[in-house]
């Protein structure tokens, strides 16, 4: 049995808070209505609607599902279900999901921007017993064996931590980004958020504001933060990755997997007509610059992608909060921020402006350990 078994019980928790954290963004507003909060279960049905509604309720709790029960599956000293662990899994999976998402609808009743609904309840419970099913599959077909061996393979034991931020990394490229793959872009809205704080205070006149007007990026320095974008997740791989070969296989489907996800997120920002609307010259050469530098980069040591790897970061969050965000751009803001998208814009957009600065400070840790000595294996 691999070595990574506990593993999943840490990701349900942090998948249970993210859900927590989308339900009940904004976290403003709080008022009673003098209702019961279980009163939603007894109401008709909800007099707006979406297919993206019905479709967002089941899809989210699928990897709730999933993890609960893959983590009650993976233990080794399950007792009531010794017989039949996986049907107990899915059980206690199930039950977890209805409890959250019940206590989730119920909160919402105080919040002016959220609406309890039963059908979103009953498509949370939807979701959860379809994730948990799909564990049990999974787990009885051999696939989380496979994946656990492949994992032992392919990287190094300790690579938890890098591994988190690379499946994060393609849902924060989801959020609208004013420069594709560019992942931080923090400094105007802090400047512009701690002003709004500070207002009619003599605190304001001591804010070191940037007092020139920033001017849009031009097309080299566009280029330079498109290849630094698509540059960065490939370093962060390598850091884990056991041989060249698999470092090579990477690079290519991270940059693959980038621009997929840019074209998804253009697709939902401004219609499945502009998917590709963002392709402009310096962002193909960009994204082509990229690749090439992974490319080159393949060969060294891990202790040496580690440390260019913060340069990256260091380099393409500099250059990229030198540049406004467009008038274009903070209208798509809008349209994520007050429209279809509010279940998922708050998280969405934290982990687009902190992504780069959680992987700057994993990679600090990385370096400042002895590593020891690598195991290559083909």
């Amino acid at each position: 049995m691999s070595q990574h078994k506990t593993s999943a019980w840490p990701l349900a928790g942090a998948y249970a808070a993210l859900i927590v954290y989308a339900s009940l963004y904004p976290f403003s507003g709080w008022r009673n209505q003098e209702i019961a909060p279980w009163e939603f279960l007894w109401a008709g049905w909800p007099k707006y609607w979406t297919g993206f509604d019905l479709v967002a309720n089941v899809v989210g709790y699928v990897p709730l599902g999933f993890l609960l029960a893959l983590s009650f599956m993976r233990r080794g000293n399950v007792r009531r279900f010794a017989t039949h662990p996986n049907v107990g899994a899915v059980g206690v999976a199930v039950l977890a999901g209805t409890l959250l998402s019940l206590a989730m609808e119920g909160v919402q009743n105080y919040l002016p921007s959220r609406v309890a609904s039963n059908v979103d309840f009953g498509l949370n419970v939807a979701g959860t017993l379809v994730g948990a099913i799909a564990a049990a599959g999974l787990e009885l077909g051999g696939a989380i064996d496979r994946w656990s061996r492949f994992r032992d393979r392919w990287f190094i034991a300790e690579s938890r931590g890098a591994l988190v931020l690379l499946a994060l990394w393609p849902f924060a490229l989801l959020f609208p980004a004013a420069v594709p793959l560019g992942l931080g872009q923090v400094m105007e809205r802090m400047e512009g958020g701690l002003a709004e704080w500070l207002q009619d205070t003599p605190f304001l006149e001591w804010l070191p504001m940037r007092e020139i007007e920033l001017q849009p990026l031009v097309p080299a320095a566009e280029l330079l933060c498109v290849a630094l974008g698509a540059f960065i997740p490939c370093l962060l791989g390598y850091t884990v990755l056991r041989s060249p070969g698999r470092r090579a296989v990477f690079a290519f489907v991270a940059v693959a997997l980038g621009i997929g996800v840019t074209a998804l997120s253009a697709a939902l920002s401004w219609g499945p007509s502009h998917a590709w609307a963002w392709l402009s010259m310096p962002v193909r050469f960009g994204l082509l610059f990229g690749l090439l530098l992974a490319l080159l980069m393949v060969p060294i040591p891990r202790r040496g992608c580690a440390a260019v790897l913060m340069m990256a970061l260091v380099v393409h969050l500099s250059v990229l909060n030198q540049a406004p965000a467009s008038a274009y751009f903070a209208d798509t803001l809008a349209a994520w921020e007050q429209g279809r998208f509010i279940r998922f814009n708050g998280l969405a957009q934290w982990l687009g402006w902190l992504w780069p600065f959680a992987s700057l400070v994993y990679v600090l840790v990385r370096v400042s350990r002895r590593e020891a000595a690598p195991t290559i294996r083909e």
